[in-house]
Protein backbone atom coordinates (compact mmCIF):
# COMPACT_ATOMS: atom_id res chain seq x y z
CA UNK A 1 0.00 0.00 0.00
CA UNK A 2 1.23 3.34 -1.03
CA UNK A 3 1.44 5.90 2.32
CA UNK A 4 1.22 9.08 0.10
CA UNK A 5 2.23 10.66 -2.96
CA UNK A 6 5.97 11.43 -1.82
CA UNK A 7 5.95 7.53 -0.93
CA UNK A 8 4.67 6.75 -4.37
CA UNK A 9 7.11 9.00 -6.30
CA UNK A 10 10.17 7.37 -4.26
CA UNK A 11 8.77 4.40 -5.46
CA UNK A 12 8.39 5.04 -8.97
CA UNK A 13 11.80 6.19 -9.34
CA UNK A 14 13.34 3.12 -8.08
CA UNK A 15 11.42 1.67 -10.90
CA UNK A 16 12.86 3.94 -13.21
CA UNK A 17 16.88 4.31 -12.38
CA UNK A 18 17.72 2.77 -16.14
CA UNK A 19 16.68 6.52 -16.78
CA UNK A 20 19.07 8.09 -14.41
CA UNK A 21 21.10 11.23 -16.34
CA UNK A 22 19.81 10.48 -19.31
CA UNK A 23 18.43 12.43 -22.01
CA UNK A 24 14.87 12.96 -20.28
CA UNK A 25 12.25 15.45 -18.41
CA UNK A 26 9.58 14.19 -16.05
CA UNK A 27 6.32 16.15 -16.95
CA UNK A 28 3.69 15.95 -14.26
CA UNK A 29 -0.04 16.36 -14.10
CA UNK A 30 -0.73 19.57 -11.41
CA UNK A 31 -1.70 19.31 -8.93
CA UNK A 32 -1.26 15.24 -7.11
CA UNK A 33 0.84 14.69 -10.06
CA UNK A 34 3.56 17.03 -8.95
CA UNK A 35 4.41 15.40 -5.69
CA UNK A 36 5.03 12.32 -7.58
CA UNK A 37 6.43 13.64 -10.06
CA UNK A 38 8.78 15.89 -7.77
CA UNK A 39 9.60 12.86 -6.32
CA UNK A 40 10.94 11.01 -9.41
CA UNK A 41 12.70 14.13 -11.01
CA UNK A 42 15.25 14.59 -7.84
CA UNK A 43 15.78 11.03 -7.52
CA UNK A 44 16.33 10.69 -11.29
CA UNK A 45 18.40 13.97 -11.20
CA UNK A 46 16.38 14.69 -14.18
CA UNK A 47 14.45 18.23 -14.79
CA UNK A 48 10.82 18.45 -14.32
CA UNK A 49 8.14 20.47 -15.81
CA UNK A 50 4.24 19.84 -15.90
CA UNK A 51 1.43 19.19 -18.32
CA UNK A 52 -1.42 21.96 -17.18
CA UNK A 53 -4.65 19.66 -17.65
CA UNK A 54 -8.30 19.65 -16.37
CA UNK A 55 -10.88 17.09 -15.89
CA UNK A 56 -14.56 18.20 -16.56
CA UNK A 57 -16.61 16.03 -13.70
CA UNK A 58 -20.14 14.86 -14.02
CA UNK A 59 -22.59 17.27 -12.95
CA UNK A 60 -23.98 14.98 -10.61
CA UNK A 61 -20.44 13.67 -9.32
CA UNK A 62 -17.75 15.73 -10.45
CA UNK A 63 -15.18 13.11 -9.71
CA UNK A 64 -16.14 10.81 -12.47
CA UNK A 65 -14.59 12.41 -15.56
CA UNK A 66 -16.57 12.51 -18.63
CA UNK A 67 -14.00 15.13 -20.50
CA UNK A 68 -10.62 16.38 -20.31
CA UNK A 69 -9.47 19.89 -21.79
CA UNK A 70 -6.06 21.34 -21.39
CA UNK A 71 -4.38 24.86 -21.32
CA UNK A 72 -4.88 25.35 -24.67
CA UNK A 73 -7.98 24.47 -25.12
CA UNK A 74 -7.42 20.82 -26.61
CA UNK A 75 -10.61 18.57 -25.54
CA UNK A 76 -11.13 14.99 -24.77
CA UNK A 77 -14.63 13.58 -24.65
CA UNK A 78 -15.53 10.79 -22.47
CA UNK A 79 -18.59 8.71 -23.84
CA UNK A 80 -20.32 10.16 -20.81
CA UNK A 81 -19.86 13.52 -22.13
CA UNK A 82 -23.08 12.95 -24.04
CA UNK A 83 -25.36 12.30 -21.79
CA UNK A 84 -24.90 16.24 -20.21
CA UNK A 85 -26.36 19.32 -20.73
CA UNK A 86 -24.28 20.84 -24.09
CA UNK A 87 -24.76 24.29 -22.85
CA UNK A 88 -23.64 23.42 -19.70
CA UNK A 89 -20.71 21.18 -20.75
CA UNK A 90 -19.45 24.25 -23.12
CA UNK A 91 -19.35 26.47 -19.76
CA UNK A 92 -17.28 23.27 -17.87
CA UNK A 93 -14.70 23.14 -20.58
CA UNK A 94 -14.05 27.16 -20.64
CA UNK A 95 -13.90 27.32 -16.77
CA UNK A 96 -11.11 24.10 -16.88
CA UNK A 97 -9.54 24.93 -19.65
CA UNK A 98 -9.17 28.89 -17.65
CA UNK A 99 -7.86 26.79 -14.78
CA UNK A 100 -5.39 24.65 -16.94
CA UNK A 101 -3.80 27.99 -18.40
CA UNK A 102 -3.70 29.96 -14.39
CA UNK A 103 -2.15 26.63 -12.93
CA UNK A 104 0.29 26.63 -15.93
CA UNK A 105 1.26 30.22 -15.21
CA UNK A 106 1.39 30.11 -11.38
CA UNK A 107 3.44 26.39 -12.03
CA UNK A 108 6.17 27.52 -14.07
CA UNK A 109 6.51 31.23 -12.84
CA UNK A 110 6.40 32.60 -16.04
CA UNK A 111 8.72 30.55 -17.54
CA UNK A 112 8.49 28.90 -20.89
CA UNK A 113 7.52 24.89 -21.08
CA UNK A 114 10.31 23.06 -21.46
CA UNK A 115 11.59 21.81 -24.84
CA UNK A 116 10.37 17.78 -25.10
CA UNK A 117 11.34 16.98 -28.56
CA UNK A 118 13.82 14.28 -28.95
CA UNK A 119 13.78 13.97 -25.31
CA UNK A 120 12.43 10.60 -23.30
CA UNK A 121 9.45 12.18 -21.29
CA UNK A 122 8.50 10.37 -18.03
CA UNK A 123 4.74 11.42 -17.58
CA UNK A 124 3.38 11.34 -14.22
CA UNK A 125 0.17 11.83 -12.07
CA UNK A 126 -1.48 10.47 -8.70
CA UNK A 127 -3.60 8.15 -10.38
CA UNK A 128 -5.47 7.26 -13.32
CA UNK A 129 -9.37 6.18 -12.94
CA UNK A 130 -10.81 6.93 -15.79
CA UNK A 131 -7.86 8.10 -17.98
CA UNK A 132 -9.14 10.95 -19.71
CA UNK A 133 -7.00 13.61 -17.88
CA UNK A 134 -3.77 11.01 -18.71
CA UNK A 135 -4.96 10.33 -22.45
CA UNK A 136 -5.30 14.13 -23.27
CA UNK A 137 -1.35 14.29 -21.65
CA UNK A 138 -0.42 11.75 -23.83
CA UNK A 139 -1.84 13.50 -26.48
CA UNK A 140 -0.25 16.67 -25.38
CA UNK A 141 3.43 15.34 -25.26
CA UNK A 142 3.42 13.22 -28.74
CA UNK A 143 2.07 16.30 -30.49
CA UNK A 144 5.32 17.81 -29.10
CA UNK A 145 7.83 14.83 -30.78
CA UNK A 146 9.15 13.10 -28.10
CA UNK A 147 12.17 10.40 -28.32
CA UNK A 148 9.40 8.05 -25.96
CA UNK A 149 6.66 8.61 -23.32
CA UNK A 150 7.00 6.48 -20.18
CA UNK A 151 3.94 6.67 -18.43
CA UNK A 152 4.73 6.17 -14.54
CA UNK A 153 1.65 6.13 -12.40
CA UNK A 154 1.02 4.88 -8.73
CA UNK A 155 -1.98 3.12 -9.34
CA UNK A 156 -4.95 2.85 -12.35
CA UNK A 157 -7.39 -0.04 -13.13
CA UNK A 158 -6.70 -2.61 -15.62
CA UNK A 159 -8.83 -1.22 -17.99
CA UNK A 160 -6.81 2.11 -18.60
CA UNK A 161 -3.94 0.54 -17.87
CA UNK A 162 -4.23 -1.11 -20.81
CA UNK A 163 -5.38 2.17 -22.86
CA UNK A 164 -2.49 3.93 -21.91
CA UNK A 165 0.23 1.00 -22.80
CA UNK A 166 -0.96 1.63 -26.14
CA UNK A 167 -0.14 5.49 -26.45
CA UNK A 168 2.90 4.88 -24.45
CA UNK A 169 6.24 3.28 -25.20
CA UNK A 170 6.77 2.37 -21.43
CA UNK A 171 3.85 1.88 -18.63
CA UNK A 172 5.37 1.62 -14.95
CA UNK A 173 2.75 0.97 -12.74
CA UNK A 174 2.92 0.27 -8.84
CA UNK A 175 -0.05 -1.03 -8.00
CA UNK A 176 -3.70 -2.15 -9.79
CA UNK A 177 -7.20 -1.15 -8.16
CA UNK A 178 -10.38 -2.70 -8.62
CA UNK A 179 -13.57 -1.59 -9.94
CA UNK A 180 -14.68 -1.53 -6.11
CA UNK A 181 -11.34 0.86 -5.66
CA UNK A 182 -12.69 2.59 -8.19
CA UNK A 183 -16.72 3.12 -7.39
CA UNK A 184 -14.90 3.79 -3.61
CA UNK A 185 -12.74 6.53 -4.82
CA UNK A 186 -15.90 7.91 -6.71
CA UNK A 187 -17.93 7.80 -3.31
CA UNK A 188 -14.99 9.35 -1.26
CA UNK A 189 -14.22 11.85 -3.95
CA UNK A 190 -10.22 11.03 -3.45
CA UNK A 191 -7.72 8.38 -3.84
CA UNK A 192 -7.89 8.56 0.13
CA UNK A 193 -4.95 5.78 -0.02
CA UNK A 194 -2.79 8.54 -2.00
CA UNK A 195 -3.34 11.68 -0.32
CA UNK A 196 -0.58 12.99 1.66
Amino acid sequence: MLKNRSDAGKKLAERLLKYKGKDAIVLALPRGGVAVGYEVAKALNLPMDIVSIRKVGHPSNPEYAICAVDDKGHILRGDASSSVDPDWLEEAIEKERAEALRRSEVYRSGSEPLDIKDKIIILTDDGVATGLTFRLALSSCRSRQPAKIISAIPIAPPETVKEISGLSEEVVLLEFFTQLGYFLCLLVGEFAFILA
